[in-house]
């Protein structure tokens, strides 16, 4: 091989060498456009998750009392009922939470976030908690009584219990939900805070 040629090859190589490694620096250490943008949407998605979380943690009206569970009927439909009602929330099961109830969005009666639920919609699903259920109905609601981690629709007979287990019946009865589904809404629900192995129930 003549120098001219041995010259023609080193360039050659070295150009191909060259542009493999700078690809693959763009590959390491870049973000396209599309990563970048997916990865702003879901800091502000955090960001905004966070600071709702501060607010109903530390501004909750929540309460487990009798009194409060028969105030909500007096209470404007445009009225929240935030919060917890037993221990501290916790950001990461509050997270948990939010991003699994994604699951029902379809379904307008599910609240999205168990701890800022509207006055109104509380209103209505406990209108459906003395529902009659027929005997295989029956049999579905018992399965997510025996089957949720908190052993009913929340920790105690609070206001909780009457909204969720009449969101229970309610589920079964015009959306056909089995109980292994009423129990992942109610798990999914529950909001007497504290983190996932939160349980009141004996």
């Amino acid at each position: 091989m003549n120098k001219k040629t041995l010259i023609l090859v080193l360039t050659i190589t070295a150009f191909i060498a060259g542009y493999f490694y700078f690809s693959s620096s763009k590959t390491l250490f870049n973000f396209s456009p599309k990563q970048s943008s997916q990865q702003e949407t879901k800091g502000l998605v955090n960001e905004v998750l966070a600071a709702k979380f501060d607010y109903l943690s530390k501004h909750g009206n929540s309460s487990c009392s009798g009194a409060f569970r028969d105030s909500i009927a007096s209470m404007p439909d445009t009225a929240r009922l935030q919060g917890s009602c037993c221990s501290p929330m916790s950001i990461h099961r509050y997270s948990e939470q939010v991003e699994g109830l994604k699951k029902y969005q379809d379904i307008s009666e599910i609240p999205s976030d168990p701890y800022d639920i509207e006055a109104g919609l509380a209103k209505k699903l406990m209108t459906h908690y003395d529902d009659q259920l027929t005997a295989e109905e029956q049999k579905r609601y018992d399965y997510a009584m025996q089957n949720s981690d908190e052993k009913g629709p929340c920790c105690c007979k609070c206001w909780r219990w009457n909204v969720y287990g009449g969101l229970g019946k309610y589920l079964i009865r015009n959306y056909q939900f089995t109980g292994q589904q009423v129990t992942e809404v109610w798990n999914l629900s529950d909001g007497c805070g504290g983190d996932s192995e939160h349980h009141h129930a004996a």
